[in-house]
């Protein structure tokens, strides 16, 4: 299957001030986000992309457009990739909703977490491990097994797609950290995923794509012992 590069948007407006932005409209990057969306060309030159898929809302868009302008690839907006829907906590300060009753829920039980008036944690796993599964064999189908694509959504939803990659309960993603402008790695086999990267905020991102050597076993095979490298 091909190799999927999960990039969280880059640092919002809503970031440095405390906010919970969630879907709510006109949420742009900061300065700092936007120094990170034009470095992020040189950090992927390396990398071939077969296709780039973003959330709609705008800081993704925003973080996407010097990648886009320097290989002419449009991104593909998909609602699958959209941010949790936080209800009645969308544009809240995190420091009051530490306060909240829920608040402890989603930290230790997120799978129960509901956000009155939005959607529930278990929900947005489902959705978003099952957009990016789909997206994944399409492109594999399109463009071959050693294709590399891009998503660029947002970190809860990162996280939800990189425990299931990792075989872990929803119960234990809030020990993923998933940094703006971060990027993590999946490559889907037949029989499980690899996890390449996680929170990865570098500037050399080239090796990402499958080597055209043979390779011992199958696909779904893990190298005994750990990876070669070279």
């Amino acid at each position: 299957m091909a190799t999927l590069i999960l990039l969280r948007h880059a640092r919002s407006v809503a970031n440095s001030q405390g906010l919970l932005a969630g879907r709510a409209p006109g949420i742009g990057l900061d300065p700092d986000g936007a120094a990170q969306a034009a470095a992020l060309p040189g950090r992927l030159s390396d990398v071939p992309l077969a296709a780039v898929h973003t959330s709609p809302l705008q800081r993704c868009l925003e973080t996407l457009r010097p990648l886009e302008q320097a290989r002419g690839l449009e991104p593909a907006v998909h609602e699958g990739l959209l941010e949790v829907d936080y209800g009645d906590w969308t544009l809240a300060e995190l420091g009051a909703l530490s306060t909240e009753p829920l608040w402890r829920v989603v930290q230790h039980h997120p799978s129960a977490a509901v956000f009155p008036g939005g959607e529930g944690l278990a929900d947005v796993h489902a959705r978003a491990v099952a957009t990016v599964r789909q997206l994944d064999r399409q492109i594999t189908a399109e463009h071959g097994p050693d294709a590399v694509w891009l998503a660029c959504t947002h970190g809860d939803v990162i996280k939800s797609v990189l425990a299931d990659a990792l075989g872990i309960h929803l119960d234990s993603f809030q020990r993923i950290v998933v940094e703006p402008c971060s990027v993590s790695v999946v490559r889907y086999t037949e029989l499980r995923p690899f996890v390449l990267r996680v929170n990865d905020q570098g500037d050399a991102l080239g090796g990402l794509a499958p080597k055209p050597e043979a390779r011992p076993g199958t696909s779904s095979d893990a190298v005994v012992g750990g990876a070669t490298g070279g």
